[in-house]
């Protein structure tokens, strides 16, 4: 199956950031500096997306009614992941318990990710069915799509070990990217990152002012993962 360019552009960041990710022995990596050379391709798509926003009042109220949504939450006064969980007050049902935890809690170990997020990461993408395939063609538990699996060392996508631990370092990645933020971490896993630089979101206080620039089905994803998470840590 051959990948757009769209693709191709991301998995060219994610070499960099896992290359960073093994010089830096397990600290915060560095972000590259060649990341701004991937940049400039999707910048003629964005654009001819954005043209598409041309009545400039609908556009002003989004920008204001997420503002003021987001802003609610942060006066719990709270740390930025407690204020996005307090946002992100509806979702599924998250009472199942979830499948294949010592696998989930090995990946979280070995690449630095909370074991909470990545477990609502698979109820969200998944629902715990190894054997998901989604219509554009993610496959498994963290519905990855083959060249990203690829990329993570991912030979079979439905092999649920194989899953978490390539989806795990995948998310890794993000949120070294994104500064250790949730939020733009997890726009970036359904949006892709390139999408996220050309809107110039580097943290989830950019991601608040900037939610409504992203496609709806990237704000209910984030939303989604958000409340489960905040579920899975109770």
């Amino acid at each position: 199956m051959g990948m757009d360019p769209h693709t191709i552009k991301e998995l060219l960041q994610l070499q960099i950031w896992n290359r960073s990710s093994l010089l830096a022995s397990g600290g915060a990596a560095a972000k590259s500096d060649d990341d701004s050379e991937f940049s400039g391709l999707l910048n003629s798509l964005l654009a001819r997306q954005q043209d598409g926003q041309t009545e400039e009042g609908n556009v002003r109220n989004e920008q204001r009614t997420g503002k003021s949504m987001l802003a609610a939450a942060m006066l719990a006064g709270r740390a930025a992941t407690s204020s996005w969980s307090h946002y992100f007050q509806s979702g599924d049902n998250a009472d199942q318990p979830p499948a294949y935890d010592s696998t989930i809690q090995a990946a979280s170990r070995k690449f630095g990710v909370d074991s909470a997020l990545v477990k609502a990461v698979i109820n969200a993408e998944s629902s715990f069915n190894p054997n998901a395939v989604s219509r554009a063609g993610a496959k498994g538990l963290m519905q990855l799509m083959d060249g990203t699996g690829q990329a993570m060392g991912v030979a079979d996508p439905f092999d649920p070990l194989q899953n978490i631990e390539g989806g795990t370092k995948y998310l890794s990645g993000l949120l070294r990217k994104y500064n250790g933020n949730p939020g733009a971490a997890l726009a970036a896993y359904n949006a892709g990152p390139g999408r996220l630089d050309k809107l110039g979101i580097k943290d989830d206080r950019d991601l608040e002012a900037k939610l409504h620039l992203l496609p709806e089905e990237t704000q209910q994803y984030v939303r989604k993962v958000m409340q489960l998470k905040h579920h899975y840590e109770a």
